[in-house]
């Protein structure tokens, strides 16, 4: 499969605004929303995206809330799958089945509906999209999520990886890890 060259990464990087003490001092948050509004760079992603997954035979992209729905739809769309949203719970109107994951202080879980990788294969080929990879829970509860329900998690993707919080240590126990840009 595809990756980008440096040059590639440093424009995509270039792209994506820096904002110092948010949402707490001491964080450089990574605002994607410049990506977004920045047509050329936005679809220079979606075409190396495309351009990674396109021959891998990948039946579902499921995109995690809220971003990597933006992700997972348009790409979903440039390859002819089909997009799952994967939901914190409450939000998916059907019955779901559900994942949860701890958290510093507490616990959270992520949903999907009971059928969402209805299809005729027995286990439908999948692709986990968001924008971010942090600490990982989300994601690895995710990838979990995905196999529960009878479908493969072939790969999970990110647009950014945090490396120094080491989030996709866990998932690459489970699943393959594709990171576009990765930030130290």
């Amino acid at each position: 499969m595809k990756t980008l060259n440096q040059s590639d990464k440093d424009y995509l990087l270039s792209t994506i605004r820096d904002i110092k003490d948010f949402p707490k001092p001491g964080i450089v948050f990574k605002d994607i929303t410049t990506l977004l509004a920045d047509t050329r760079a936005f679809n220079f992603l979606m075409d190396h995206l495309a351009d990674r997954y396109e021959n891998e035979d990948i039946d579902f992209i499921a995109g995690i809330e809220a971003r990597g729905f933006i992700f997972g739809a348009a790409l979903a769309a440039k390859i002819g799958g089909s997009f799952v949203p994967i939901r914190k719970p409450g939000k998916l109107p059907y019955t779901t089945v559900s994942e949860k994951y701890s958290l510093e202080y507490g616990v959270d879980e992520v949903e999907i509906h009971i059928d969402a990788f209805k299809c005729d294969k027995k286990e439908p080929r999948v692709l986990l999209i968001d924008d971010l990879i942090a600490t990982g829970g989300t994601a690895t509860a995710a990838v979990s999520l995905i196999n529960k329900a009878g479908a493969k998690c072939v790969e999970a993707c990110f647009l950014l990886n945090l490396t120094f919080l080491q989030g996709d240590k866990e998932i690459k126990e489970t699943t393959s890890v594709y990171s576009v840009l990765e930030v130290d």
